[in-house]
This record gives C-alpha cells, sequence and structure tokens, in this order.
C-alpha cells in the first residue's frame, strides 16, 4: 500500500498490460486507440522491479550487519529512459494502420540505501553493476508514435508522468523477508538523448541557436567560451519561462521574446537530467576531429585573415583523407558519423595516417598531441566508475580539456 494513497491513480492492484491510451475518449489523430499503445502502471512495475530484488536486498542487508530493528526506511534510485526504436514498419503485412517508428519509456532500478539508526549517511545494500543492460533496464510503455509527434507522445506520457509525480509525494509499504518496509523513490531521468530532453523540455530543436540543454548558451557563446560552464537550466524554470513565452507579459516583439525565454517554446513535460551518453562523446568528438584533419590537409592555418576555402576545395580536403583512411585503415566514409566509425577514427594509428598527409612536421605534432589528450580523457567517460577504475585521468580531465 502507499501511504499517503497515491492521488489519481487507482488502488486496485491486480492491473496486468494497459490500453496505452485507456483514460482518453477518442483516437488521436486517425490512429485506432486500440493499437497505439500499450504500458504498464508506473507503481505496479516498481512494485513487481522490487519483488525481483528481494534475496539481494535481503542480501545487502546481512552484508552489512543491519538488523530489522535498526533500519528505518529504504530510498530507491530510479533512472529513467525513453528513446525512439527507429523504423518498426512491417514490410509485408496487412495489420491496422499505426505509425512505422515506435518509442519506449523504459526504467532502472539503480541502488537501493536505507537509512540507519544513529548513522548520519545512508548505507547502499544494492547497487545494479550493469545499468545498461538489457536485463535490469524494464520497458514500461513501448509506443507506435514518431519521437517528433509531440502531442501524440504527451498524450501517452500524461499518466505515466501523473503516476511518477504522485509516488514522489508517497511512500511504499511493502513486505520483504516478510515484514513491511517502507520505501521512497528517487527519479532520475537521465536516459534521454538531446533530441528526446528538447522534446520533454519543451526547448527548441537541435539546430536552434541555443546550443546547449544545460545552460542559456547561444552557438556564439560557446565558441568564445570554450571553459567556463555550468549547469544553469532546470525543469521548474523551463516551466516558468514558458508561462513567460505564453502570457508575454511585458509585450515584448518575438525577438526580444526568444531571448528572455533561452529556446523554450512549448510547455515542459517531463522532468529530465539531461546527460551525454559515452556514445555521443565519441561521436561528438570525432566529428569534429574529423573536420580538423580536413582543415590540416588543406593547410587552413596558413589562410588566417584571407578569403574561406570554396565548396571545391573543401570537397577535395574530404576526398583525399578519405582515400587515405580507406587505403591505410580500410575505414569506408559514411554519410552520418556512427560509434564504430567514430571509435575507428579516435586512434593514434589513424593520426599517424592522416599525418601522411600533413606537410609541416610542427602541425604533425601538434595532431599527435591532441589526439593523446583525447585518448588520455576517453576512459573517463567510457567508465562506468570513474573514480574507481581511472583516479588518475579523472583527475587530469579538466585540465586535459
Amino acid at each position: 500500500e502507499w501511504q499517503p494513497a497515491l492521488k489519481t491513480v487507482s488502488s486496485s492492484w491486480d492491473v496486468g498490460i494497459l490500453d496505452g491510451l485507456s483514460g482518453w475518449t477518442s483516437s488521436v489523430e486517425d490512429v485506432p486507440v486500440d493499437t497505439i499503445a500499450r504500458r504498464f502502471r508506473y507503481d505496479v512495475a516498481l512494485v513487481s522491479a522490487l519483488k525481483d530484488l528481494e534475496e539481494d536486498l535481503m542480501e545487502g542487508l546481512k552484508e552489512h550487519g543491519l538488523d530489522d530493528s535498526s533500519v528505518m526506511g529504504f530510498s530507491v534510485t530510479i533512472k529513467e529512459s525513453c528513446d525512439g526504436m527507429g523504423d518498426v514498419s512491417e514490410k509485408h503485412g496487412s495489420g491496422p494502420v499505426v505509425p512505422e517508428k515506435a518509442v519506449r519509456f523504459s526504467f532502472t532500478v539503480m541502488s537501493v540505501s536505507v537509512q540507519v539508526e544513529e548513522k548520519d549517511a545512508a548505507v547502499v545494500i544494492f547497487q545494479e553493476m550493469k545499468p545498461n543492460s538489457e536485463l535490469s533496464c524494464k520497458p514500461l510503455c513501448l509506443m507506435f508514435v514518431d519521437e517528433s509527434d509531440h502531442e501524440t507522445l504527451t498524450a501517452i506520457l500524461g499518466p505515466v508522468v501523473a503516476e511518477r509525480n504522485a509516488m514522489k509525494e508517497s511512500r511504499l509499504i511493502l513486505s520483504l523477508g516478510g515484514l513491511p518496509r517502507s520505501f521512497s523513490f528517487h527519479f532520475r531521468g537521465t536516459g534521454y538523448d538531446e533530441k528526446m530532453v528538447r522534446e520533454m523540455e519543451g526547448l527548441e530543436a537541435s539546430g536552434s541557436t541555443y546550443i546547449c540543454t544545460l545552460c542559456d548558451s547561444t552557438r556564439a557563446e560557446a565558441s568564445q567560451n570554450m571553459v567556463l560552464h555550468a549547469i544553469t537550466r532546470s525543469h521548474q524554470e523551463n516551466l516558468e519561462r514558458y508561462e513567460l513565452w505564453r502570457t508575454n507579459p511585458f509585450s515584448e516583439s518575438a525577438e526580444e521574446l526568444r531571448d528572455r525565454v533561452k529556446g523554450v517554446s512549448a510547455k515542459p513535460f517531463m522532468e529530465t537530467q539531461p546527460t551525454l551518453d559515452a556514445l555521443h562523446c565519441d561521436i561528438g568528438n570525432a566529428t569534429e576531429f574529423y573536420k580538423i584533419f580536413q582543415d590540416e590537409i588543406g593547410e587552413m592555418h596558413a589562410r588566417s585573415g584571407g578569403p574561406a576555402p570554396s565548396r571545391e576545395e573543401r570537397r577535395r580536403w574530404r576526398a583525399a583523407l578519405d582515400k587515405q583512411l580507406r587505403k591505410k585503415l580500410k575505414l569506408k566514409p559514411v554519410m552520418r558519423m556512427n560509434g564504430n566509425y567514430a571509435r575507428r577514427l579516435m586512434t593514434a594509428e589513424s593520426v599517424e595516417v592522416v599525418c601522411e598527409l600533413v606537410r609541416s612536421e610542427e602541425r604533425r605534432q601538434a595532431l599527435r598531441e591532441l589526439m593523446g589528450l583525447y585518448l588520455q580523457m576517453k576512459p573517463v567517460w567510457r567508465a562506468t566508475w570513474p573514480a574507481r577504475e581511472c583516479p588518475d585521468q579523472l583527475c587530469r580531465y579538466s585540465f586535459n580539456s
């Protein structure tokens, strides 16, 4: 049971898989309602996940020598993820007409800690060792919807958000090891890519001049300032800015208003903690290095202040780079940077191959050093526990960057 009872959530427990649009009377757009989404009720799914962990939790209590009388309450950290699943169209079927894209919302129990009498710090009795494994990442809601379709996405995830908000205000009383225990839940929406963060937090799409989901920086400001960064955006602030955008209390022009709200232009829907995953770190860095390699082949440094290179010249440099990488590393050019290409491009070996096309020894040395710094930094974002796995690189990380 929940204490206090969950607001706006039914108290019956025997619910299985729900129609994702239960509670919505008519169809969204032209899609038949009963085919568009399936989900579990969030509170029921969390109870089920905790029951699955019962043995691990009892084992954790035993390992730390904690008896039932000293344990005051359990605190559970939940990581939430939501991402598009790409094209899932049925190639030769004749089923109902549904969008050909799908979105999955899932959660992972990251850790469980207990508050112990006469101890200030909580004791962690369970930690998910493989948080990105498909075994620990539990699907909550599957939707046939394009992740860019804001209206349908928010309609389907509305009840999930309502259940999540209700659980934040309440405690779960659940029998574990034969005794009733009290659990509180903390939700961290870190499993979102940039596109989904912008979608959920009401920000402009990723081509926007406001390039960051963590702060108010514009492209121009970011290119001038490579060092000082701070996380300033928050879900609450985005909500307040949306109200400003909606009401325009100071009767400003569209341009002034946009500057005031820093790119918030839709109602923030779900709280996220924007982060950058290791794959996109690799891809972002490799994209930048791919450009640097081309600039070095074309000796851009010698042109400072001169005319910008023509499109034809740039195409020549790129062709030379692609040809060299294919010949020496068997690395075929790709239309869009992907993880495998990025990881193969970002090696000391590939820098040596590129250096063969760079005439100045000084520039070759600079390229090698730059890649050296990158390779020292990389373990920090690839590691699951950077502080444990590569403490030295972690200490040097900001200096290197």
